[in-house]
């Protein structure tokens, strides 16, 4: 393979390893969003199957009643719904997600530039042996 073929082989690799970390990252957004969601949004729970008037619960997080925290021992429904495990276990996944995303973006991103800093010595290079002879 030539040397041009190879730096350009070697420049798309590049390109798709960032977008692969782009795409990691965009993962991990959407997973702290999904966190988010469930901690800062209020919800509703039925009380039994088909319930007319589903009990109206606060957010997990901005509650001043407890309604999310205190759960079933007031005769409450919300704790159930929405469970702590299941919040910080999204937020758990997406840590090593956007750890992944942002080497992958790293990786690619320097590797393009190392390319173009190449190419660019490589010129100067030439030009100053065309400027010598």
């Amino acid at each position: 393979m030539r040397s041009r073929e190879y730096d350009l082989d070697f420049r798309d690799r590049a390109r798709r390893t960032r977008a692969w970390g782009i795409g990691l990252l965009a993962l991990a957004a959407l997973q702290w969003t999904w966190c988010a969601l469930l901690l800062l949004t209020p919800y509703e729970v039925d009380e039994k199957p088909g319930d007319r008037y589903p009990a109206e619960c606060e957010s997990r997080l901005l509650t001043e009643r407890g309604t999310a925290n205190e759960g079933l021992q007031r005769g409450d429904w919300c704790q159930d719904e929405r469970d702590w495990p299941e919040a910080i276990a999204v937020l758990g996944l997406s840590v090593p997600v956007s750890a992944a995303g942002v080497a992958f973006f790293a990786i690619g991103s320097v590797s393009s530039r190392m390319s173009a800093h190449a190419e660019a010595m490589r010129e100067l290079d030439k030009l100053t042996d065309t400027q010598n002879a």
